[in-house]
């Protein structure tokens, strides 16, 4: 499978599981990870959610051929199986705590921004290229990301889309903690079993009260992401980028206002 999902000692945990293809996601993974995410809200048993990938890679990001053979015909993305996902992770009244090793690409870094303790690998790489492609920003990442980072490094990033490494990371606010590659998953899973051990209603609240301030910013900016990114799709310059990547190819901009 894909995705593999497994409950033990109150934490789901969600794992990556396409190594071969570089942990892409297809729409298929989005679903089985949003589905997972809005059965353990139901479960008194699931106390923490734990979001990793392998040793070498977190994920490359959106499958390009699944998420362009799946492409929307207009500019609403609200019933993509993507956009079901990101509702129920950022809408999750549990913690949940991503692992990160190896690159994190597009969506990858995206995600991260909507859990609440990220720990990173030494060897972990993010970015968010979407600019590279043709697109905008998505799922609050415009707004959150400033927000963690501030204005200028954020420009940086999301404009020119290059990665950067795990100590940056930490250094803006992304992440909670570096640690060594081998330790990862181990730490990320001793954290979890820390946030099963308190009262669940305290963590509840206390993430609640947290993100209240900013649930209606984020909200909008997804919604104006989300047009954004709708109509760019369909947009000559991510058919440029998009054709580019599958001609192994870089992409010319030059010819586009």
């Amino acid at each position: 499978m894909d995705i593999l999902s497994t409950k033990q000692d109150g934490i789901l945990t969600l794992e990556f599981n396409r190594p071969e293809r570089k942990n892409a996601i297809t729409a298929a993974m989005y679903q089985a990870m949003a589905d997972a995410i809005n059965d353990a809200e139901a479960d008194a048993a699931v106390r923490a959610i734990l979001i990793t990938g392998k040793p070498e890679i977190f994920t490359a990001g959106n499958d390009l051929e699944d998420f362009m053979k799946n492409a929307p015909t207009s500019g609403d993305l609200e019933d993509r199986a993507v956009y079901k996902f990101m509702l129920a992770l950022s809408g999750a009244t549990k913690p949940v705590v991503a692992a990160v090793s190896g690159a994190a690409v597009g969506i990858g870094t995206t995600l991260l921004m909507h859990c609440d303790l990220v720990y990173a690998a030494d060897n972990a790489k993010f970015s968010m290229p979407f600019a590279q492609l043709g697109l905008c920003p998505e799922f609050g990442s415009s707004l959150l990301f400033t927000q963690i980072a501030g204005y200028p490094r954020a420009a940086e990033k999301l404009m020119l889309g290059e990665a950067f490494l795990a100590p940056e990371a930490l250094e803006m606010g992304l992440v909670s903690k570096v640690v060594p590659a081998d330790d990862l998953l181990e730490f990320a899973r001793g954290q979890a079993a820390k946030l099963v051990a308190l009262p669940a209603s305290s963590i509840r609240t206390t993430k609640q009260l947290m993100k209240a301030s900013r649930s209606n910013a984020i909200s909008d900016t997804i919604a104006a992401e989300n047009k954004h990114f709708g109509a760019m799709l369909l947009s000559p310059e991510a058919r440029e980028a998009f054709t580019a990547f599958f001609e192994k190819r870089k992409p010319d901009f030059t010819k586009f206002a």
